[in-house]
């Protein structure tokens, strides 16, 4: 493998680490130099990158190097711009072939008016029955916008398709004959764009900036909880575009009723139109998203090597489509693939639940979800907003990981072992009887085996 094919290994792999902007910010114009015994030198364009990528990456790119090449344990960044040049590959068959070497940066090709990539569209889209509420929802604002389901709010874990599908909409709105404005703004780039309109003195030209827009896409709405004052902003921009029918359409990773901090008056817009949720996709649509990757990429596996893929990597599509690009790149290399080859090279893929579910990411993600710091789960207080997580905490220990009910108490400061069995009941059997507790029961479960 020479240097361009293995730098092109590592970036297919960095693309499932790391958020698609930082991946498009960070490693634009970035190329393997040179590979001296066991280190190898980055090129990046200048002081800036070599600085975020040294400290901020160094370790994930030397680990995903190293899993390709185990012989690599150094690296160094070096700033020298170089354009990306023809230059020879060799086929698996020793054949030499001049191809031109094209790093595949998907993010570079954004519309720049509207924000969105491309590739993201409904053909490219599978649907399962895990994702076809969404779906069928997404289709129906795409056809009549502002009208069908105003607004459109889809939620569920990283990496199952939110973004695909959200985008998919502006796509097939931006294709049409009748033109309508388009804005896809994550939520992280709109707040952080209010504060700055805040302190700036210019929030109306900010709204006035919102005013025309058609369609506003936005996601990860749960960024805006807790931050008071983009929510009252949020909140007439939001009012402003609703009353002219503008289409909205949000994503988050748990539905409005399980956003803490969240303001009552923009819970109840958010409810006030369509909500869908996408889950994790069972075995046969993992397949069917595998082949489909397999035809956009015009590549080929064998059938029991797919299979081992979707029956084993069953945290999210990102995570799917990462072990798919790891098992393809080995294949360039060596064509004689198995399923023996297979198990060897997704070894960080495949995790049976105890090795992910465990006492301390069951406390850290209970604690997150409902925006407590970890200690407070253990305070002995009767507040409802501490004792509801600290129940499903307890009954997590039990359901999740077999926990006795004394060695649960034991946990919670020694807390009398009846306390964690009527915890656990409680749960149990809200369970039942509440959809919303079931709905956030799912999501915390879908964080803690998500690794």
């Amino acid at each position: 493998m020479n240097n361009v094919e293995l730098w092109q290994s590592v970036l297919a792999q960095m693309q499932f680490h790391i958020s698609r902007a930082n991946f498009a910010t960070w490693f634009q114009n970035t190329e393997i130099i040179s590979k001296d015994n066991e280190k190898i030198i980055i090129s990046v364009p200048n002081a800036f990158s070599k600085e975020w990528l040294s400290n901020k990456y160094n370790k994930l790119i030397l680990k995903t190097l190293h899993d390709i090449d185990d012989t690599i344990r150094e690296l160094e960044f070096v700033i020298k711009p170089q354009p990306i040049k023809n230059a020879v590959l060799k086929t698996p068959t020793g054949r030499e072939e001049q191809e031109e070497i094209q790093l595949k940066f998907e993010e570079f090709k954004i519309n720049k008016d509207t924000n969105l990539n491309p590739r993201y569209t409904f053909a490219s889209f599978v649907v399962g029955s895990f994702n076809e509420l969404a779906h069928a929802a997404a289709m129906a604002v795409a056809d009549n916008p502002g009208y069908t389901y105003n607004p459109l709010f889809i939620y569920g874990g990283t990496g199952l398709g939110k973004t695909h599908l959200i985008q998919a909409i502006g796509n097939k709105i931006n294709d049409e004959a009748k033109k309508k404005k388009i804005k896809y703004i994550s939520s992280e780039k709109f707040v952080s764009s209010i504060v700055s309109a805040i302190r700036t003195n210019t929030m109306e030209a900010f709204k006035a900036s919102l005013a025309p827009i058609d369609i506003l896409i936005l996601d990860d709405i749960q960024f805006i909880a807790g931050k008071n004052k983009s929510q009252e902003e949020f909140f007439h921009i939001f009012n402003s575009l609703y009353e002219k029918n503008k289409q909205i359409i949000l994503s988050s990773d748990r539905p409005p009723n399980a956003i803490a901090e969240l303001e009552d008056r923009l819970r109840s817009r958010f409810e006030g139109g369509m909500i869908a949720d996408v889950s994790l996709p069972d075995y046969e649509t993992r397949l069917v998203i595998l082949k489909t990757k397999l035809q956009e990429k015009n590549a080929d596996l064998p059938e029991e090597v797919l299979d081992y893929i979707a029956a084993n990597v069953k945290k999210n599509i990102r995570e799917l489509e990462g072990a798919l690009n790891k098992i393809l790149i080995h294949g360039k290399i060596n064509p004689n693939l198995n399923v023996e080859t297979t198990k060897k090279l997704l070894r960080g893929f495949v995790f049976s639940p105890f090795d992910v579910a465990n006492y301390k990411k069951i406390i850290e993600t209970v604690a997150k979800f409902y925006n407590l710091e970890e200690k407070n789960l253990f305070d002995p207080t009767r507040r409802k907003e501490i004792v509801k997580p600290r129940q499903i905490a307890m009954f997590l220990l039990r359901k999740e990981l077999k926990y006795s009910f004394p060695a649960i108490a034991r946990k919670f400061g020694g807390k009398d072992h009846t306390t964690a069995i009527y915890a656990y009941k409680k749960i149990l059997q809200e369970n039942e009887e509440n959809n919303k507790l079931t709905e956030e029961l799912n999501l915390i479960k879908q964080r803690i085996y998500s690794g």
